[in-house]
């Protein structure tokens, strides 16, 4: 059972009252079928839960304050996964051969609210739309890529794909604060799509809080997919353009810019990434927009109140798009510092990100380098939380391969500038 209770954190006040492997059956008379039955009713500071051994127990709390209650699973049910075939998954461009937990695909809405992931919402049926309603599971991140029925439909190869327009409508009139994202793949959301999604959209303001406008990314390993075009530098440009023209009209009509590109789009156009003031509090960080202003703009502020600076030679290594951007920052904090771009050939040298570098390819590009006393790398190319590269390679196998201890750094300038001085 998924609400069998595994652990009781410590300072809880049901700590003593309640063991291990009982059940939590209700609050307040309101069946516990999952965890947003067990956020939503657990919130008040006066409830009554029923368990399945220790039978009724009353709890006065401060209002919010979470139980300390550990279940089976995270989400005290089974995750749900995707029911569609999108053109542009990234999932189905993987090889063989990696841990299975890679290829799971979730659409899940309670992922959505707890950890930030995005849904198309293909899978939700009315009755389960209702209690998202009725339980204002907000914010919520939305997959939508095409406002168009049919076109959207297409793209996710799933009939219900055509009802977004209709789940937007009702999340936004149950007050559920949304942020969507559009993978925009060149010839079939583009253009004169792309104007149309963005303006159904901006009718949905401020429900629709952002929305990131992020390029079709796309590996070797399409065999059998739907042929799909990459970005160009003048696709790029022409999108971005389109983009940030919207933008300002949205900014001037109703107070905020609602949809902004991804870095990844400005690089591929060889524009500059806007300032900082231009992100609004960056609401997308999450699908790389602003990314990379939010870390110099951090490192910058840091470099000021840091008397030290660095002082031993180091190496950083990342994906090719970042590359230049912390070499331009080592430079800044005066480091003996080498910047190794190292090229996806597991994936294919059109995914430039480091968050999709393999332990083999940062192997086989560093070997016989001169990488100074340590290598600092991006956080973002752990998986899993188990500490493994997309190829489960270890950074203990690389700095045992290479000679150098292999340090991750969290996606923060500070914390940057502290590793580079340590």
């Amino acid at each position: 059972m998924f609400n069998t209770i595994v652990s009781i954190d410590s300072g809880s006040p049901l700590e003593g009252r309640v063991q291990p492997g009982d059940q939590l059956l209700s609050v307040n008379r309101h069946p516990i079928r999952d965890v947003l039955d067990y956020k939503y009713w657990t919130y008040e500071p006066r409830l009554v839960l029923e368990f399945r051994q220790a039978g009724r127990v009353r709890v006065r709390k401060e209002e919010g304050r979470d139980l300390g209650l550990n279940f089976e699973t995270y989400l005290m049910d089974r995750p749900t996964g995707c029911g569609n075939r999108c053109i542009f998954c990234f999932v189905d461009q993987l090889p063989r051969g990696l841990r299975p937990s890679l290829y799971f695909k979730d659409d899940d809405a309670r992922l959505s609210f707890l950890t930030g992931s995005y849904i198309t919402a293909t899978n939700l049926s009315s009755r389960e739309l209702d209690r998202i309603c009725q339980l204002r599971v907000s914010p919520l991140n939305l997959s939508v890529h095409s406002t168009d029925p049919e076109l959207r439909s297409r793209m996710l190869q799933n009939p219900r794909g055509g009802e977004i327009l209709e789940v937007l409508r009702r999340f936004s009139e149950a007050g559920i604060e949304m942020d969507c994202q559009v993978v925009v793949c060149p010839g079939w959301n583009d253009g004169a799509q792309l104007q149309k999604t963005m303006e159904d959209l901006a009718g949905f303001y401020p429900h629709v809080n952002s929305v990131s406008i992020v390029p079709v990314g796309l590996t070797r390993h399409r065999d059998g997919l739907t042929p799909l075009t990459p970005f160009d530098r003048d696709s790029a440009a022409a999108a971005v353009d389109q983009v940030e023209s919207f933008g300002e009209k949205c900014l001037a009509d109703q107070g905020s810019r609602i949809f902004f590109c991804s870095d990844e789009l400005y690089i591929k156009a060889g524009r500059p990434i806007p300032e900082d003031e231009f992100y609004e509090g960056y609401p997308q960080l999450e699908n790389g927009v602003g990314l990379l202003r939010l870390l110099v703009t951090q490192f910058e502020e840091a470099l000021e109140t840091r008397a030290e600076r660095p002082s031993r030679p180091f190496s950083i290594v990342t994906g090719v798009a970042a590359a230049p951007w912390l070499r331009d920052l080592a430079a800044k904090a005066g480091a003996d510092c080498r910047v190794y771009a190292v090229p996806n050939d597991f994936l294919g040298h059109s995914v430039d990100v480091a968050g999709l570098l393999t332990g083999q390819d940062i192997l086989r590009h560093l070997r016989g380098k001169d990488l100074g006393c340590r290598v600092l790398f991006p956080f973002t190319m752990l998986r899993d939380g188990d500490g493994v590269f997309l190829d489960d390679r270890t950074p203990a196998e690389l700095e045992r391969e290479l000679g150098v201890p292999f340090l991750p750094v969290e996606c923060d300038g500070a914390r940057l500038l502290d590793a580079m001085i340590f």
